[in-house]
């Protein structure tokens, strides 16, 4: 069971290597899959700086389409890109911008309330991701079977909790100690982020096994964009933490 659930991240698993592995022609290679995540990277910055740009002109109404437009098209562009991996080239950067637009209205809209969280919360994601890829890299974290295996419960653990908490939310149940300010709300955010945290050395190995098995170029940008998906899910509990802890002042 470990060795078929080698990370939590959906877009990374085992199974997009199957039948890629080892296929002719130029493989993958560890710097391009780092020029590919920077790519990315800026789309979702340009597409948050428009967004951005509209919340302060003051154009709500055109914040919210984006936002909207940003999450619902940022899901279908990576389910895409999930099951279509060959697409990934054209679909990946779709993605990252897509889903800049909605960050970049959930970041203004929070920033808006409380000064400089935003800037906070990008600061500790790009400063988590470059701790753990030094880690990762040195060899002080290794990812083991019970290591995955942990890490691949403890996030489909999260996921059914948010999953719950969204069905009950219609009936008017909510978890109000959990969501709140108090010292549980804000350790249960911890525990969260620690977990999306580790789920970024789960990525980091599937890349690297991913050059080990001279996987096709496009994998390059597949491996980008499983990266992007665990880097936004980490910003937004970094977001939602912030938040919390900014809630008690």
């Amino acid at each position: 069971m470990a060795q078929l659930m080698r990370t939590s991240n959906p877009a990374l698993s085992d199974k997009a290597f199957s039948g890629v592995a080892g296929s002719p022609g130029v493989p993958m290679t560890l710097a391009g899959t780092v020029n590919k995540t920077g790519i990315l990277l800026l789309c979702a910055m340009a597409g948050a700086a428009w967004t951005w740009h509209d919340f302060l002109e003051g154009q709500m109404a055109a914040v919210m389409t984006l936002l909207w437009v940003g999450t619902l098209g940022g899901l279908v562009f990576a389910l895409v890109t999930v099951f279509r991996k060959e697409w990934s080239p054209v679909t990946a950067p779709v993605y990252a911008l897509l889903e800049g637009l909605a960050l970049g209205g959930i970041s203004a809209a929070l920033n808006a309330r409380w000064p400089g969280i935003a800037i906070e919360a990008v600061s500790l994601t790009f400063g988590t991701l470059l701790v753990l890829l030094m880690a990762y890299r040195s060899g002080i974290i290794k990812v083991t079977a019970k290591f995955r295996l942990g890490v691949v419960a403890a996030t489909g653990a999260i996921f059914l909790f948010y999953i719950a908490e969204m069905v009950l939310g219609f009936f008017g149940i909510h978890f109000a100690v959990i969501n709140g300010s108090g010292p549980i709300g804000i350790g249960v955010s911890l525990v969260i982020v620690v977990v999306a945290s580790l789920n970024l050395v789960l990525d980091f190995d599937f890349i690297e096994r991913g050059v080990q098995m001279d996987a096709p170029k496009y994998m390059e940008w597949y491996g980008a964009f499983g990266l992007m998906v665990t880097l936004v899910w980490l910003y937004l509990e970094m977001l939602r933490l912030l938040a919390k802890i900014n809630s008690r002042d």
